[in-house]
């Protein structure tokens, strides 16, 4: 297990690999996002023992409206059964739940689940839960920029990031991404610009608390420099690129 100064706040997840699961299993897809949700209740409650603060993971990109109706439909199926069954335990452990995307094409019915289980559990504090769902990095971004610009406020790296969808939290200090993928995805590109990334083999269903130490642990083992050389971190002025 990682040591705690060496343990990032923040991390983040592209829980991928639920549809492979389910198929191996000759399972429909369906299963296998529903198991998936189930890994992500066992992941955000080993979090705070392990001393990480924020947890950001991708649920549905922009993109994913391209998949199977009855995919896309089953996974607002899920997010709505998902609300209305799990609110209740998050507000319990002290957990904040945000969703961070666009809301447009959503239904009613989803829409009204997200606001209700947001304003359940904005005054937790243990753990802040932020749920990518029907995001993209390039939307954000443009999103962002164009809202600056609607607003006459010049464009610099400081006030779009300060526009950005997570601009209430910090970057994330460690990305996962499960499924053997080695891509980000359109995932958190502006926020991701120094983030350590960690690939794990295994499908999203069947990562458990054990691969997420593995991936504490390899953390622990790298040196973040955000640009600067081992010297410079360590104190040794003398020394030279």
């Amino acid at each position: 297990m990682a040591e705690q100064h060496s343990v990032p706040r923040h991390i983040a997840i592209v829980m991928d690999g639920n549809g492979r699961w389910a198929s191996k299993r000759f399972l429909p897809r369906i299963a296998g996002h529903n198991k998936g949700v189930e890994t992500l209740k066992r992941i955000v409650s080993a979090c705070p023992s392990r001393k990480i603060d924020t947890v950001t993971v991708f649920a549905f990109s922009s993109e994913n409206w391209n998949r199977p109706v009855e995919e896309v439909s089953g996974l607002m199926d899920i997010l709505a059964m998902a609300l209305s069954r799990e609110v209740p335990k998050l507000q319990r452990d002290g957990v904040r739940l945000r969703f961070i995307g666009s809301r447009e094409g959503l239904s009613a019915r989803v829409k009204k689940g997200l606001e209700d289980a947001e304003a359940a559990t904005a005054s937790n504090s243990v753990l802040s839960l932020n749920v990518c769902f029907n995001y993209g990095g390039r939307w954000d971004i443009a999103t962002a920029a164009a809202r600056l610009a609607a607003s006459g406020t010049p464009i610099t790296e400081e006030s779009l990031s300060q526009a950005l969808s997570l601009a209430f939290c910090s970057d994330p200090d460690l990305v996962i991404r499960t499924g053997h993928e080695m891509r980000l995805s359109n995932f958190l590109l502006w926020q991701t610009a120094y983030s350590e990334l960690y690939f794990s083999e295994l499908l999203w269903p069947d990562f458990d608390e054990a691969a997420l130490d593995a991936a504490l642990l390899d953390y622990a083992s790298r040196e973040r420099r955000f640009g600067k050389t081992s010297d410079q971190l360590s104190g040794n002025s003398a020394a030279k690129a």
